[in-house]
């Protein structure tokens, strides 16, 4: 419903840059360059300053950036009121979550969420935990899920479940029949770990400094971009590895992997990160509160132990 070029403008404005606002709106750069002209041209001055391949706002831009902020603000308390008098719950929210959560845990949620709200339209993008934070902090999308501490003060951080990572081995390892595995027995194996950005190796690395071990003398033989990708090199023998629990059931279940809980215990939350808007969109409250609810119900899936 608001102005396209103001739209175009806030997006680019957010961002401060061209390439990255025209693909956040699924738009060219040249057609994004033509609405904030479009824009310049109506207020007769120039909304951006372009030097050294660095954008950056204007006198006039600044002002033109805090009303538009206001602007779509009122808008969605526009929408949102109408939608309460209606109870008319639809729009469009894109959840970004990072690769564990996104493989185990979203599917079942949003396609229940789907079920229940057939006319809310869900996109959901998927990257490392550091990705998805930046996407928040640059409103690309509206809803985060991270496996990771969330250091940003500015961001709403809300815990929806706690989530163990336990030692995964091939079924026929020296130590697959163990009750519990120190971290210091990984130091004699090689050891397979998420890329750099993962929640799940940030928080793993973490883990380790608390045991007072040295993170650079880890037997490193691998770094791998997915769960999916690192048990299959587990199974091949070629490494041990943690994971989320949650991660492992179908393995477990035939045999092909063993999953042995951590002394002490290795445990992180899986949480929420949103904009500290004061207003939100009506599907995205109904979103949260379904997956308050989800997380609560399902707290116990995959046998992991958890607290509150």
């Amino acid at each position: 419903m608001a102005d396209r070029r103001l739209q175009v403008f806030y997006t680019v404005a957010k961002l401060l840059s061209f390439t990255k606002a025209a693909d956040t709106l699924h738009m060219t750069q040249p057609a994004v360059t033509f609405q904030i002209r479009q824009l310049e041209d109506h207020f007769n001055t120039r909304l951006f300053d372009r030097t050294h391949n660095r954008v950056s706002l204007t006198e006039a831009g600044q002002v033109a950036y805090q009303f538009s902020e206001r602007i779509f603000e009122l808008y969605a308390e526009l929408d949102n009121s109408i939608k309460e008098l209606t109870g008319d719950i639809s729009g469009a929210l894109t959840v970004g979550a990072s690769t564990t959560i996104a493989e185990y845990m979203l599917p079942a949620l949003l396609g229940t969420f789907k079920a229940e709200h057939p006319d809310v339209n869900l996109r959901l993008r998927v990257s490392n935990s550091e990705g998805i934070v930046s996407m928040v902090e640059n409103n690309i999308i509206d809803l985060g899920v991270v496996e990771a501490p969330v250091a940003n003060k500015n961001l709403v951080v809300e815990i929806c479940r706690m989530d163990e990572l336990v030692a995964v081995l091939p079924p026929n390892h020296a130590m697959a029949g163990e009750k519990t595995i120190t971290a210091k027995a990984f130091f004699s194996y090689p050891f397979i770990c998420r890329e750099e950005g993962s929640g799940t190796r940030e928080v793993i690395m973490e883990y380790l400094d608390e045991q007072g071990l040295d993170r650079n003398s880890l037997n490193e033989c691998l770094e791998l971009g997915s769960s999916e990708s690192i048990k299959g090199a587990v199974e091949a023998g070629m490494g041990v590895s943690i994971l989320s629990r949650t991660s492992l059931d179908k393995e477990i279940a035939l045999g092909r992997l063993a999953a042995v809980p951590l002394d002490p215990p290795l445990r992180r939350p899986f949480s929420f990160v949103r904009q500290r808007q004061k207003f939100r969109l009506r599907a995205m409250e109904e979103l949260l509160n379904f997956a308050r609810e989800y997380c609560e119900t399902h707290a116990h899936d995959g046998h992991s132990q958890t607290q509150p």
